[in-house]
């Protein structure tokens, strides 16, 4: 019973057993009785509204409520609403559970410290025992740290020992070599020295004898030409006796005066020929002058013209080099300087170095004074392009390398061998000081020890000054006494300054240090155009000067062909004056006379013929003398020329092996110097190891005063005494802040239970959403699968209903969208149209909402089912079957009640004990109320 204010349940005797709606409801529950539901329980109010329903929703949420599937639904929604709203409880439990575990750990922390404080003070004294013995641990380990140094340093020492002696044994060698060298020297000189005032003999004896040679081979020439004179003579003296003696008779007077005029016409011409022949020879002489003027001053032009060739192509080698060196600045160390540290990289890589070479030593250091570059470079040398290697071996692998890029007879870069430091000297007890002037050393940046190592090894840089002005140079190394350990100083036009000599440069610009690349490529353009104008203007001189000389060589030789001719006509005129004055001698003397002179002149031909064979056999013996003493004094020459040239590689030899010398000098100091240094840091790491000892005696009393017996530790003396300070921090801190022991117990328990209550909840309810939503994901699936058997349950019983007169309806329903539409053809067969149950007739719809509730009987559960006026609208037939309908559904379900209220008569009905009709009186016409009354509780109570 369901009322406003009350519920009651009674028994069978009438005695109230309850007054609990719960239990009402569970008793409903169990017997599935189903109040509100309209198959259940079908008014005719809520007949005529689901028969009037035109909305399909509403159709199907009554066909919902109808098979209880609403309700399902309901129930899901309700539990997935409850589901969301644990989630968002268990999202709340662990936001909360976070904060309760936070001040649990807080409470916990606190109770521990309290608990644990004299945990603490024993964990305390036991840190203080362990820091008493780790103390002792870690001076043994350094003992030990300091042996191993000191046997290492041994070795070191060891080893150095050898390297002194082999240093010393190539010092040995190297003075050795020198002396060596420098005594085949001595004796070349002294034997040099020793031929030579042989030499001077020889060659005046020489001089000598090639002079006597001429002035026999003169006498001789004189004789043979006084014979020929003699002899010519001889025969114009024949020829004159015999035309005097065919001429004696005859009149000679007019042809003498002939002879005497063209005598004198002769003269003049001859006087006349010889003016010429002196003009003629001055012109010679002229032209002869001019042309070894130009000559000489051809050659000096042609030498001066090939310095410049020399000076042009070298600087524009510098310049290609300085252009190469724009993109890549170690080609200005060598075109294959590149590709060789490329290959020098690969081969680290294979590990065939065991120090990566370092070089070209130009490349690794750079300048603090940029004027200084050309100094320096002079300084330097070779050096710049020079390499560096560790061993021996190194360098082996280097010079392989080497092979590849560097042509047989080329020179290469020179290979450094020395042991690879990490550390730059220390050279400031030898290393020259000028509070004005820099070193070398100190003008220079470089960042790799071995490179400034090799520099102080092979030239000594910490002892060169840099003196920028020449004169200040001179009057600081000359003019006065040099800086202390200053050997030599460069000036900045790269000139290089001895105490008492002075070599000025061969160069006038910087060639690998210089930083202004394009300054440098600008003044080589500009210096190749100059010198390539200065060539041009030499060959056009030179040009000229070919052309004078060749003109003049011309012109010589015409004036010595003209010379040559006129001393012909002089000579021809001579003669024929001589032989015109002849005949007028022989006229005037007598053929006695003649023939007298010719006898004297013929005993004259032989004196002077037996005189020339004297001489010729004086000047053929001097002529063998001169011959021997050329030979001797071109045989000693010869020996002392061979001498020369044999000193002259010596000489370099010599040099090369001084330079060795110094190198291995420097070599045995820098040795001397590092074992110095070696010993000296020996000797205070063995000072270091007894002072260590006394410490660590030390400290093992004060250990064992603390703790006798030793404890191993295996924590550091810093950790433990941070250990240590903390603890005493925290002791003092749970002192100053220490409170009531019990209530931070009783807190702590507190916390610790709300957490593990709190913990243990939101486990259940975690465990409980997840079963939960397992199994609604399982009965959705059940409720879909239900849902449609009911639905095709409905249409099958309500197709089979409408059967029964011959009516056939469609029911279809729309799950998604929640619609239910029948459609009912009340016609024959199918020629008739399908309707809507609007459109039927009161009957017909009367007896299809009869179908359709029966239908849902048919699939609905209840134990009773009750109908209103459900035949009001139907005429007789429709009633009968309808009824007809009811029963048959009744008879087959007869555990379950059927109540059914009409105003219409039953006596129609079939008689049967299972059927039972109760009718009503009729009311009483004309009455306008009812006679009902109040009454009390009692009386309710006793009715009911």
């Amino acid at each position: 019973m369901d009322g406003s204010r009350s519920y009651k349940l009674k028994s069978e005797t009438g005695s109230v057993v309850s007054t609990r709606k719960e239990e009402l409801i569970a008793i409903l529950d169990h017997f599935n009785i189903q109040v509100d539901n309209p198959v259940s329980v079908l008014t005719q109010e809520m007949s005529k509204q689901f028969l009037q329903s035109k909305n399909e929703g509403d159709k199907y949420k009554f066909f919902m409520k109808a098979t209880q599937l609403e309700q399902m639904k309901e129930d899901y929604s309700y539990i997935m609403e409850t589901k969301e709203r644990t989630k968002e409880q268990i999202s709340q439990g662990e936001e909360r559970l976070t904060e309760l575990k936070r001040q649990c750990l807080e409470k916990e922390e606190r109770f521990q410290s309290i608990a644990g404080l004299s945990t603490m003070k024993a964990t305390l004294e036991n840190l203080k025992h362990e820091m008493a013995w780790a103390v002792v641990n870690e001076i043994e380990k350094q003992l030990n740290a300091i042996r191993d140094n000191i046997k290492i340093g041994e070795d070191r020492a060891a080893r150095l020992d050898r390297k002194m002696e082999e240093q010393q044994v190539r010092l040995n060698e190297a003075e050795q070599k020198y002396k060596d060298i420098q005594d085949k020297l001595e004796k070349i000189s002294e034997e040099t020295n020793a031929r030579a005032p042989e030499c001077m003999t020889l060659k005046a004896d020489a001089v000598a004898k090639k002079r006597a040679y001429n002035e026999a081979e003169v006498l001789y020439n004189r004789s043979l030409n006084e014979y020929k004179a003699l002899k010519k003579d001889d025969e114009q003296l024949c020829k004159r006796i015999e035309e005097l003696k065919k001429s004696t008779d005859q009149s000679l007077e007019p042809e003498r005066l002939e002879r005497q005029k063209k005598i004198s016409w002769l003269k003049e011409k001859v006087k006349a020929l010889q003016n010429q022949e002196n003009s003629v020879n001055q012109e010679s002489e002229q032209f002869q002058q001019a042309i070894e003027k130009d000559r000489e001053e051809h050659g000096k032009i042609k030498r001066e013209e090939l310095d410049l060739k020399h000076t042009l192509s070298y600087n524009q080698r510098q310049l290609k080099e300085l252009k190469d060196s724009k993109t890549d600045r170690l080609k200005r160390f060598g075109p294959y300087v590149p590709a060789l540290l490329e290959a020098i990289d690969d081969a680290y890589r294979q590990g065939r170095f065991t120090y990566k070479p370092v070089g070209p030593l130009g490349a690794c250091i750079h300048l603090r004074d940029p004027e200084l570059a050309l100094a320096i470079e002079s300084c330097l040398k070779g050096l710049l392009q020079a390499y560096c290697c560790h061993n021996h071996a190194d360098e082996r692998v280097l010079q392989a390398l080497m092979k590849k890029f560097y042509l047989p007879g080329t020179s290469r870069p020179q290979i450094i061998v020395s042991e690879f430091r990490n550390e730059i000297y220390d050279v400031r007890h030898r290393a020259a000081y000028h509070p004005e002037f820099p070193t070398v050393l100190t003008a220079l940046e470089i960042d790799n020890a071995v490179v400034a190592n090799s520099l102080i090894d092979m030239r000594g840089i910490e002892t060169v000054l840099l003196i920028k002005n020449n004169s200040v140079a001179r009057a600081v190394m000359q003019s006065q006494k040099p800086p202390k350990n200053c050997r030599e100083a460069f000036t900045a036009d790269g000139d290089q300054v001895f105490p008492g000599r002075y070599y000025s440069s061969e160069y006038t610009r910087p060639k690998f240090l210089s930083r202004d690349v394009d300054s440098e490529i600008s003044d080589l353009e500009h210096e190749v155009e100059n010198k390539t104008a200065q060539i041009l203007n030499l060959q056009q001189h030179l040009s000229a000067l070919e052309k004078g000389i060749k003109r003049n060589e011309e012109l010589l030789k015409r004036c010595q062909l003209h010379y040559k001719e006129l001393k012909m006509k002089i000579r021809k005129n001579i003669s024929e004056i001589r032989e015109l004055e002849n005949i007028e001698e022989h006229q005037s003397v007598d053929i006695a006379t003649l023939e007298d002179e010719a006898q004297e002149n013929k005993s004259k031909m032989k004196m002077v013929e037996k005189h020339m064979e004297q001489q010729k056999e004086n000047m053929e013996h001097l002529r063998s003398l001169k011959i021997e003493a050329e030979n001797k004094y071109d045989a000693i020459k010869l020996k002392i020329n061979q001498l020369s040239e044999l000193a002259d590689p010596l000489k370099d030899e010599l040099n090369l092996a001084d330079s060795e010398v110094d190198n291995q000098k420097r070599g045995k100091r820098h040795y001397e110097e590092k074992q110095k240094e070696h010993l000296d840091t020996l000797n205070k790491k063995k000072r270091e190891l007894d002072m260590k000892e006394k410490e660590l005696e030390e400290k093992m009393s004060q250990a064992r005063q603390i703790c006798p017996e030793r404890i191993e530790v295996e924590k550091s003396a810093s950790t433990l005494d941070k250990e240590i300070n903390r603890l005493r921090q925290q002791i003092q801190a749970e002192h100053a802040s220490h409170g009531d022991r019990e209530e931070i117990m009783r807190q702590y328990q507190e916390a610790r239970e709300t957490y593990l209550d709190l913990d243990n909840k939101v486990r259940t309810l975690k465990k409980f959403i997840k079963l939960l939503g397992e199994i609604m994901t399982h009965r959705f699936k059940t409720y879909q699968q239900f849902r449609r058997c009911l639905t095709l349950r409905c249409k099958l019983y309500f197709d089979n209903l409408l059967s029964q007169r011959a009516y056939c309806g469609k029911m279809n329903f729309d799950h998604k969208n929640e619609t239910l539409s029948i459609s009912v053809q009340p016609g024959e067969g199918n020629k008739a149209a399908f309707n809507d149950m609007r459109a039927l007739s009161g009957g017909e719809r009367s007896f299809s909402t009869v179908c359709f509730i029966l239908s849902l009987w048919s699939i609905a559960e209840s134990p009773f089912r009750c109908l209103d006026e459900f035949d009001v609208y139907m005429d007789m037939v429709n009633r009968r079957i309808a009824m007809d309908l009811i029963l048959k559904m009744a008879d087959s379900q007869r555990f379950r009640q059927f109540i059914l209220l009409t105003p219409q008569s039953m006596s129609s009905l079939p008689s049967s004990k299972l059927i039972r009709i109760l009718r009503m009186s009729d009311p009483e016409r004309g009455q306008t109320t009812l006679p009902f009354r109040p009454v009390t509780q009692e009386e309710e109570d006793d009715q009911s």
